[in-house]
């Protein structure tokens, strides 16, 4: 190789070895200037974010419903008859969308238009036999008390009281009988009819005085006596029926002018001497026959109020019996349905009568009147276990589990629905010890006719179990 080429190729070699050297010392010092501007982060695992929810739109608020109850179904865990299981729908129906709830307000404070204070609602009661056996009365209002009820009805007849003539007392049950509901705390409901022989009246069927003084006149003396201590008084029991033998109104067709005629007196002779008596307007029966027999109680109560009854009760007295249906079945499915209204022929309106909420249409005459700041008092309401093949309530008898189930649920829906226009409810029967299988009235009891045993049916129990 020349020597100038030699020269050169060390020259060159000289030159590029001072570049690199330069280049090194020049890349380190940028790299020095990267790490204290901007750090270098160091890898992390990465994670799984969670997505945030996407905002909801605020809904633009509509009228407030007003809420329905729903009651509880209870399961059937009683035996019904073959007939009863073969016919009747498995499952219970439920209450009716058509009746709104209402709210269970005792409306505290408010008074009727004839000035009664409303009683809470509903108020418990039970009818009871307390006239012939002081011990049995002393157990069965115990047993009222004990089962959380306030109110006992008790029955007391004219012509037990002033039977041997006019103005002749005999006070000697009474007095026993208002002293010892008193000692149990209870409230008395005292049931007045069945005139004496003396006051005439189609006397010995049940039915109005001849002259309807003598009404007034037994009426004073006997509010006059138990001034504050008869908490209520119904006047007279289903005067719609004119039943050839056991007769409400004097073998005399139906006639609810009349009844209202005595109403009046009945209503005035109490309110002289009480004026915080509640008095009630009968009880009448539920029948689809509308002839010289029977009146319908609706058509009953249109007439009463076109007699002018309206400012002579404080309560309208009402029954409701349930028959065969369920407490919340709706009065249309019942009249359409031969099962619950053991195929009457009569027009569907007539037969809404064949159960509980039958108590509806009856507080509906009340409005279409003028008449819906009174409360109703369901003075006999109830279910038979009757298993008599031959007894005309055989065909809606119930077991007796479902008794106290429909029983319970009866209050609950009254409770629910009915709250604050329910008054008194007051169910058949606590037993009179006398009865026997033979008399229709010993299947619709909720305790066994016993006495020193105590015989509770599951009624009974369940009741006294039942919230109040």
């Amino acid at each position: 190789m020349p020597a100038f080429q030699k020269n050169i190729s060390r020259h060159s070699l000289l030159v590029w070895m001072v570049v690199f050297v330069m280049l090194a010392i020049s890349v380190g010092g940028l790299a020095g200037c990267g790490n204290r501007s901007t750090p270098v982060a160091t890898p992390e695992p990465t994670a799984t974010a969670t997505p945030l929810p996407s905002p909801t739109p605020t809904p633009i608020p509509s009228p407030t419903e007003t809420p329905k109850v729903v009651l509880p179904i209870v399961t059937n865990q009683g035996q019904g008859t073959p007939e009863a299981n073969a016919s009747a729908p498995a499952n219970t129906p439920a209450a009716s969308p058509s009746a709104p709830a209402t709210p269970t307000s005792s409306a505290p404070g408010k008074k009727s238009s004839t000035g009664v204070r409303w009683l809470n609602s509903p108020a418990y009661g039970m009818h009871v036999f307390l006239w012939w056996r002081p011990e049995v009365a002393d157990r069965d209002l115990q047993l009222v008390r004990d089962a959380g009820f306030q109110w006992v009805k008790q029955t007391f007849a004219w012509r037990d009281i002033e039977g041997a003539g006019k103005g002749q007392f005999d006070w000697s049950y009474t007095d026993r009988i208002v002293q010892q509901v008193e000692q149990y705390g209870l409230k008395l409901l005292v049931r007045v009819d069945s005139q004496p022989a003396w006051a005439g009246g189609g006397y010995p069927e049940n039915g109005p005085p001849d002259n309807l003084q003598d009404f007034a006149d037994f009426l004073t003396a006997l509010a006059a006596r138990y001034k504050g201590r008869i908490h209520a008084y119904q006047i007279w029991n289903e005067p719609n029926l004119n039943v050839p033998g056991r007769s409400e109104w004097g073998g005399r067709p139906p006639n609810p002018a009349e009844y209202t005629e005595m109403l009046k007196v009945a209503y005035r002779a109490i309110k002289a001497v009480d004026p915080n008596a509640i008095v009630i307007s009968a009880g009448l029966a539920p029948t689809t026959r509308w002839d010289d027999v029977a009146m319908p109680d609706l058509e009953f109560i249109r007439g009463m109020y076109a007699a002018g009854a309206k400012p002579y009760f404080d309560m309208l007295g009402a029954h409701g019996a349930g028959y065969k249906a369920p407490p919340e079945m709706d009065p249309a499915e019942v009249a359409r349905n031969p099962v619950y209204n053991n195929n009457d022929p009569s027009p569907e309106p007539l037969k809404r009568i064949y159960c509980f909420r039958h108590v509806e249409d009856i507080r509906q005459v009340m409005v279409e009147n003028g008449d819906a700041d009174k409360q109703i008092a369901l003075l006999e309401f109830g279910w038979t276990i009757d298993p008599r093949p031959e007894s005309p309530y055989h065909w809606h008898a119930v077991t007796p589990f479902e008794q106290g189930e429909y029983l319970v649920r009866a209050y609950q829906y009254a409770k629910a629905h009915w709250s604050p226009w329910i008054g008194i409810m007051s169910l058949i029967y606590l037993q009179n010890v006398d009865w026997t299988p033979e008399k229709e009235e010993y299947w619709w009891s909720i305790i066994e006719p016993a006495y020193p045993e105590l015989k509770l049916r599951p009624a009974y129990v369940m009741l006294k179990e039942m919230p109040k």
